[in-house]
């Protein structure tokens, strides 16, 4: 069993940044890949950007990569997410997941609010 613990998110004005962070426990494999998502009540789940056990970082929203920077911590299965210059549309639930084929994990998510 995987647990994905999220944390870091709030309510914060336009402009401003914010810090995620999750933390993956239990029976973590390698390689693996862990990412971030996001999801807006009624839409699809948004893939943000993906870091490897193997140190590779993937953005799949290259419009956001400017804004959003993914990290992972060496020889941790923890990532982080730094979000700058936050924007009213970036309001969302901010989702960890752990991919260690064939099995697909996911954290309950971190609100962000975005005011403008």
């Amino acid at each position: 069993q995987v647990q994905l613990v999220e944390s870091g998110g709030g309510l914060v004005q336009a402009g401003e940044s914010l810090s995620l962070s999750c933390i993956a426990s239990g029976t973590i494999l390698r390689p693996n890949a862990m990412a971030w998502y996001r999801q807006v009540p009624g839409l699809q789940r948004e893939l943000i950007a993906r870091a490897t056990s193997g140190g590779q970082m993937y953005y799949h929203n290259e419009a956001l990569k400017g804004r959003f920077t993914i990290s992972r911590s060496d020889g941790a299965d923890t990532i982080y997410l730094q979000m700058n210059d936050l924007q009213p549309e970036d309001t969302a639930n901010y989702i960890c997941n752990l991919l260690q084929s064939p099995a697909n994990y996911w954290g309950q998510g971190t609100q962000v609010t975005v005011s403008s």
